[in-house]
């Protein structure tokens, strides 16, 4: 099993989660977070001053999948939460060592 950590852009949201509906993963964890890259933030003016802002907001997915679902999730969150433009985020993959479902006791594959 593999863990995906996708950071993307917050309005990319719903079109990844359907694309990975698509391709029959049910279940995500998505956290609220702030971050910056080669963006390095932006510049905004607020009641006539001006102010960097150094953290960009963004959306944090995490996934748990099988080994052989790996490129397919990857390649659907590429294709969703593309904009061709800076800042579009990263993908991380993680190995899992094992998972168990709480309420049943099932491990492994079963569990996710």
């Amino acid at each position: 099993m593999k863990k995906i950590e996708a950071i993307i852009k917050p309005f990319k949201l719903e079109e990844v989660k359907e694309s990975l509906a698509s391709i029959g993963i049910q279940g995500l964890t998505l956290t609220e977070v702030k971050g910056f890259g080669r963006q390095k933030g932006h510049t905004e003016i607020y009641r006539g001053s001006e102010y960097t802002v150094d953290f960009l907001p963004k959306l944090k997915l995490e996934v748990i999948v099988a080994d052989n679902m790996v490129n397919s999730a990857v390649e659907a969150i590429v294709k969703s939460a593309k904009t061709g433009k800076i800042g579009d985020g990263k993908i991380f993959i993680l190995p899992v060592e094992e998972a168990v479902r709480i309420r049943t006791g099932e491990q492994g594959d079963k569990a996710v």
